[in-house]
């Protein structure tokens, strides 16, 4: 999207500034005939072409919230960044956002219509390079007061071209600044639309005069209604056709290549979605719900009862984990197969893996892992890891474990032919084989935690550190709790991030050991983790939630 274009998406609510000169003779004293506070108000005059909605409230309720949080540097950073975006739209004028604009908005909904149709005389379509979506702001107007004082002062300023035309009875008000054009259209007092294409506000216009909109359309509506519940929410994105708007997107761009029929039915599995932000006690909050097509959908959704979790050392910082591996890389298969250059791939490792280190990718590999995983990251400053700060374990439990001992076996003596030294040792009673490096110490080992879980480590002081934990684990830490308490269950794993204690890894190998900018640093320093977990209540349905949880402001 050109630069003229994508600045109009920065602005958001402040572009209303376009309407100088003729919103004054438009906002009168008497009750608006619609809900400007709502995403449901704002979607009925939306088109019902649009590909996809944003609805940001502006309830200062809502976003006074996430003052809770943060450092102080991280707070001075925020204030300053808001301050400096004013200064960058208003550059021109003596118009502030917080004193002039955030009075009178009453929420702002961003549609993306599809790219704007050639027109009878245009000689030639558009390429796609040229082609762009068409973006809709729905600006709502709570308080027609402050909006008349607003328009008011706007008309003193002197930067601004002004136009107007009428369309099907409503005047639509051409701003000119510099290189770019805006055009606006004041809606019953309650609504100012706003677009860099005149064609946007037209079909508005339509819409507002009876065409299908965006709130009565199929899929959109039902969406609109439920939306996600969070608390203190800031926004929600709605997505009425997740194929449809695919497409169309990825067609506008001319460096990609068209979709091929394969991946359009795999998009097709899922139907629609919406998403939502807010803010709570714990921090930012991201939940996400997916619409599926039961007939389309192959994947089969299992919960997990995250025990694994428990067997993990209290030093763990990144960590994921899900259930049955097996049935993942078997759906996996089973969707490729319709996919040439992936199921080419898929054999070429096959062959490799055989040739050259006598492995059965499905058997040796994949067919043992039915049961829970994780895969971590543990922090270490022991024997080599105190080079990089932490090593890896893969934890997995299994209903073969006679087909995973003989994979060891096999890994063990593809170990000794690359010269490594295979020893064996006891730690805590448990029996584990190591691969160690002269004068390195063990880079390589495994062994069982139960009858029915494996393990391999990176690192001699990670496998130490699993099997001897002392009762000190990743389950029983205080952020831990803090991070993925408060999300959903039962579900089906988690992706978790101590941000606490990888912020000092950020800092070592993103700056070579610098010191990371202030900026950078304030940020890191006001977030305690990240938690993702997905869970799926029928197979219709998948939610997603995420958990960026912040730090108390002191």
């Amino acid at each position: 999207m050109p630069e003229s274009k994508s600045k109009f998406l920065v602005p958001a609510i402040s572009t209303a500034i376009v309407v100088a000169g003729g919103i004054t003779a438009y906002l009168y004293f008497k009750a608006p005939l619609g809900d400007s506070s709502t995403a449901m108000g704002s979607a009925k005059v939306v088109p019902a072409n649009a590909l996809m909605a944003t609805y940001i409230n502006t309830d200062p309720q809502a976003w006074n919230k996430l003052q809770q949080f943060g450092t102080a540097p991280a707070q001075e950073l925020i204030a300053k960044s808001l301050e400096n975006v004013n200064k960058q739209l208003f550059s021109d004028s003596n118009i502030s956002y917080k004193t002039d604009i955030k009075p009178w908005v009453g929420g702002v909904m961003i549609a993306v219509l599809p790219p704007k149709s050639t027109t009878p005389n245009q000689s030639t379509p558009p390429t796609p390079a040229q082609q762009e979506p068409n973006i809709l702001l729905v600006v709502g107007i709570k308080d027609k007061l402050n909006a008349l004082n607003f328009a008011n002062k706007l008309k003193a300023q002197k930067n601004q071209q002004i136009q107007e035309s009428d369309y099907k009875g409503q005047k639509i008000i051409t701003s000119k600044n510099k290189d770019r054009s805006t055009y606006a259209v004041v809606l019953n007092n309650t609504y100012i639309l706003l677009a860099p294409e005149k064609q946007a506000v037209e079909k508005a216009i339509d819409t507002y005069k009876g065409e299908p909109s965006f709130a009565s359309k199929q899929g959109a509506s039902s969406i609109l209604a439920k939306g996600v519940d969070v608390q203190n929410s800031l926004a929600q994105i709605y997505v009425p056709d997740y194929a449809n708007m695919t497409q169309q997107l990825t067609a506008l761009n001319s460096q990609a290549r068209p979709l091929p029929p394969q991946a359009l039915e795999q998009l097709k599995q899922v139907k629609s979605l919406v998403a939502a932000i807010g803010v709570d006690d714990a921090g930012l909050r991201l939940k996400t719900v997916v619409n599926l097509d039961p007939q389309l959908s192959k994947f089969q959704y299992q919960t997990t009862a995250a025990k694994i979790v428990g067997q993990l050392p209290s030093d763990t910082i990144a960590l994921v984990t899900g259930q049955n591996i097996k049935r993942s890389w078997e759906t996996f298969l089973d969707q490729s197969k319709d996919y040439p250059e992936i199921k080419q791939g898929v054999e070429q490792t096959r062959g490799q893996l055989k040739q050259f280190v006598n492995l059965d990718l499905d058997k040796d590999i994949f067919s043992w892992m039915d049961g829970e995983f994780a895969l971590s990251a543990v922090k270490s400053s022991q024997s080599w890891l105190a080079n990089v700060g932490f090593g890896g374990a893969m934890v997995f439990d299994t209903s073969d474990r006679k087909t995973a001992e003989a994979t060891f076996t096999k890994l063990n003596e593809i170990a000794k032919k690359q010269s490594l030294n295979i020893t064996q040792r006891t730690i805590g009673g448990k029996n584990i084989t190591e691969w160690q490096i002269p004068q390195q110490g063990a880079f390589i080992a495994h062994g069982w935690l139960d009858q029915d879980t494996v393990f391999l480590a990176i690192g001699g002081p990670v496998a130490e550190a699993l099997i001897d934990n002392k009762g000190k684990t990743l389950d029983n830490t205080e952020t831990f709790k803090a991070v993925t308490g408060s999300l959903q269950k039962p579900n089906g794993g988690y992706f978790y991030l101590d941000m606490e204690n990888t912020s000092s890894l950020i800092t070592r190998f993103a700056t070579a050991g610098q010191p990371l900018p202030p900026d950078a640093s304030a940020i890191l320093g006001s977030i305690r983790g990240l938690g993702v977990t997905v869970n799926s209540p029928d197979k219709s349905t998948t939610q997603m939630e995420m958990l960026l949880a912040l730090k108390p402001s002191k």
